[in-house]
């Protein structure tokens, strides 16, 4: 009883109902495909306009936490949450739906970022990168709660398109309330010196010095991979699933993109001892070697081939990005991390959106299964690459 009254676990049970609504609708795509008579490519702009609220959310409104604080920010957040999963349920044309996803991508951002502060600032005792990987697990678990929901109901309960989304808008009011309630310290505003007010809002992106240019050139890639892969798997696993193996249905892309989640945070704790160039370097392969077994099965159609894709997906989005994200503290020094965070950042929200953008074009005029086929081959090429050279370059490989 006294966790449950702490501030530590609602913090993170306000995360997780923030979150859960990212990726609640990936399983229900096939859902709206039949009922709305969608296109390919009308799925694909759905999941690229979510995601570029996300991304305007980090760029521009990143350092809110900073100023007006964590709790703050989450109920904002919560608000946003509520009121787009709300406009999604009562969507009447991919319009609608998709400023309702472009408030949810908003939400999500200020969610994630705003929550993995205060959990750094309630985890009193703990090890600042205890604190971390504990804010990573409860965010993978947010997103990953999402999918598995919205399959399940999707599947089995009626009327799929309006209750698969009360869970999420009940969890967040619940979550609302319950920050109201607790007692924190007061938040001490952030002032950043010498930087108008007004131009503190403008997102900073920057590029590392010419003698890491390389070096951050494969890290970018890292994460522009990741995000593409798992970009693929979140906006069009109900289309391309249905064509490999014979179950039916939301629950099995729901399933899916839940497991990939679940399993990618996991491989993160698991590996995070093992050697940049190493992490990095399976990593990359394990994408190239999900994209094979992907091709593989569209035409094998097992779900063997298919279960094995998935756990190779999820450790291949795991190490890629956490040696991503170490690569760019390698990099970075005090005075430019920030910026060449936020660069990572933009590169990898950038990889999930063009070449699912690219997908859905290509399956509307020649069929999604060469749309995801090119998808693949582009993956194994890139990612063969770019181990290679991140396996072999000198920054990777000196000891930190």
């Amino acid at each position: 009883m006294k966790a449950i009254r702490s501030p530590f676990f609602w913090v993170s049970f306000a995360m997780c109902a923030g979150v859960m609504s990212t990726a609640l609708i990936s399983p229900l795509y096939g859902i709206y495909k039949s009922e709305w008579l969608l296109q390919a490519s009308d799925i694909s702009v759905i999941y690229v306009v979510y995601m570029a609220g996300a991304l305007s959310a980090l760029l521009f409104l990143g350092q809110l936490s900073d100023r007006i604080g964590f709790r703050r920010v989450m109920q904002l957040s919560l608000v946003l949450v509520f009121l787009g999963t709300g406009l999604t349920m009562l969507a009447w044309d991919t319009l609608s739906l998709n400023l309702a996803r472009f408030i949810v991508g908003v939400a999500s951002s200020l969610m994630t970022t705003s929550a993995s502060v205060g959990l750094r600032q309630l985890a009193t005792g703990a090890h600042p990168s205890r604190a971390a990987s504990m804010s990573s697990v409860l965010i993978a678990f947010g997103f990953g709660l999402g999918p598995l929901v919205g399959g399940v109901i999707g599947q089995w309960l009626p009327n799929p398109l309006i209750t698969a989304y009360l869970p999420t808008m009940a969890l967040s009011a619940i979550g609302f309330f319950a920050l109201q309630r607790l007692d924190l310290p007061p938040h001490d505003r952030v002032v950043i010196p010498g930087k108008p007010a007004s131009r503190a809002w403008l997102p900073k992106l920057i590029w590392s010095e010419r003698e890491h240019s390389l070096a951050f050139i494969l890290t970018n890639a890292c994460a522009f991979l990741a995000f593409g892969v798992f970009g693929l798997y979140a906006s069009m696993s109900p289309l391309f699933l249905e064509q490999m193996i014979d179950w039916k249905g939301p629950f099995i892309s729901g399933i899916s993109i839940a497991v990939i989640l679940f399993l990618s945070s996991a491989a993160q704790l698991m590996t995070r001892r093992l050697p940049l160039h190493w992490c990095g370097t399976f990593g990359l392969l394990a994408l190239a070697l999900c994209c094979g077994l992907l091709l593989l099965n569209l035409d094998q159609k097992s779900p063997w081939i298919l279960a094995a894709g998935l756990l190779i997906t999820a450790f291949g989005h795991g190490m890629t990005l956490l040696s991503g994200i170490n690569m760019v503290g390698r990099i970075a020094q005090p005075h430019n991390h920030a910026g060449l965070l936020s660069t990572y950042l933009v590169l990898g929200y950038i990889g999930s959106m063009l070449p699912v953008l690219g997908v859905g074009w290509i399956a509307d005029h020649w069929g999604l299964h060469l749309a995801v086929s090119i998808f693949c081959y582009g993956v194994i090429a890139l990612a063969v690459l770019t181990a290679m050279m991140f396996f072999r370059h000198p920054h990777m490989q000196r000891v930190s």
